[in-house]
């Protein structure tokens, strides 16, 4: 199971806790705001009332066991800086931050930032499908309950079929398109240059190393294949 913190839990931190959290993964929300935690203990696993500028705090609530901490703070730029500071120092081993500018994203990344979002730009349903499927190459919601994703195959997949996969009935999901690149034959004197080939799988169609699915699915069905 995924473990992931979210500090700061404005709109776009609140919601992204509760997607990671309806995914399935233990999140641990943080936010100095009392009221909000208060409003939010019982959609979040665990909901921490805290200064995140204090290294001592976050070291005593785990944080650098985490697998990845989101740094959500709103407008204080100097909170969000001391925090992700401190989380660098603390060894936290993938730290994403918000950054709503050029100049802060370039500030952050030089601070300890591995990652930054801009939640102008990308939503947080789209950040968490990211956070719990490290393959995910693409997504589209496609309404507000389902979602076509392109992930690379994992190795269990190499060599099956869908036909032995079984994804619909077994994880409800279907496999709309196969992304292969291909290395057609080079002419003389020139080199080989990679394609790409589109495949509709048929049942017997089999699964490569390098291939990219295409699945379709509900977000509930997409998530739990994650964690599968």
């Amino acid at each position: 199971m995924s473990r992931i913190a979210v500090i700061g839990l404005g709109q776009f931190g609140l919601q992204l806790a509760k997607d990671l959290t309806l995914a399935g993964a233990e999140v641990v929300g943080i936010d100095n705001n009392r009221t909000i935690i208060d409003q939010n203990r019982d959609e979040i696993a665990v909901a921490i009332r805290m200064d995140s500028t204090n290294k001592e705090a976050l070291a005593e609530q785990g944080l650098a066991d985490m697998d990845t901490v989101v740094v959500s703070i709103g407008r204080d730029f100097e909170a969000s800086a001391m925090t992700t500071v401190h989380l660098r120092e603390l060894g936290v081993s993938r730290i994403i931050c918000k950054a709503e500018t050029p100049t802060r994203e370039f500030i952050l990344k030089r601070i300890g930032a591995h990652e930054t979002v801009n939640p102008e730009g990308e939503s947080a349903r789209r950040w968490a499908h990211r956070l719990m499927l490290p393959r995910l190459q693409d997504y589209l919601e496609m309404g507000e309950h389902h979602s076509l994703v392109q992930i690379q195959a994992p190795p269990p997949f190499h060599h099956k079929t869908p036909a032995q996969l079984q994804l619909r009935q077994k994880h409800e999901l279907n496999l709309v398109a196969i992304r292969r690149k291909t290395s057609p034959a080079p002419k003389a004197g020139s080199k080989a240059s990679a394609s790409l080939e589109i495949i509709i799988p048929r049942g017997d169609t089999q699964i490569l190393p390098g291939d990219v699915l295409i699945l379709i699915g509900s977000n509930e069905a997409v998530s739990a294949w994650a964690q599968a």
